[in-house]
């Protein structure tokens, strides 16, 4: 644990037991994420699925960088993830993305990725806005995750005929804004 970090965030008024119980709810959706999507992904086929295939699986790696980019700073502040992979997975601060019951709908399949997505944005707007001008690494870390979240999002939401917005899919690069925590 870095002691002076947690004790710089507790000083600044932040509730480090309730950002820490937030940060491992969120690496738990993050990580469950990563494992539905793949569920998901697999089951895109098709004309209409073959098109989201890959958005779908860049979310996906994106999710599990997401993962590894938080556990340094649930551990920095003193924190730790559960021992048991089904408890970890309960605490989940989003439901599970399951496959639909119709797993050949498209249309539904991207309504559970669209869902996912949004819980994740609301996750992280809740951290940042905890944590704002009080911990400084926390704040820039949940903000680069939640801009990916966001394009994620908006490129379900796209699909699912919301309106354009303005994102585009990334070539070549996942996890732009997380990626200085990968390091």
């Amino acid at each position: 644990m870095a002691r002076v970090a947690r004790e710089m965030v507790e000083r600044s008024g932040v509730n480090v037991d309730q950002l820490l119980e937030l940060l491992v709810k969120n690496a738990a959706a993050e990580l469950t994420t990563f494992y539905y999507y793949t569920i998901l992904r697999v089951n895109l086929i098709g004309l209409e699925g073959e098109g989201i295939k890959e958005i779908a699986e860049t979310a996906r790696i994106e999710d599990r960088n997401h993962f590894e980019a938080l556990v340094p700073r649930i551990y920095e502040l003193g924190g730790k993830l559960p021992a048991d992979m089904k408890e970890f997975h309960d605490v989940s601060a989003c439901p599970p993305a399951s496959l639909p019951k119709s797993a050949n709908d498209v249309q539904a399949l991207l309504k559970v990725l669209v869902e996912a997505e949004r819980c994740a944005v609301r996750g992280y707007t809740q951290i940042c806005n905890m944590t704002a001008g009080k911990d400084h690494r926390t704040y820039d870390l949940a903000l680069a995750i939640l801009n990916e979240e966001i394009e994620h999002e908006s490129w379900f939401s796209e699909f699912l005929g919301e309106g354009p917005s303005g994102h585009f899919l990334r070539r070549g690069e996942t996890s732009p804004f997380v990626s200085k925590f990968m390091k």
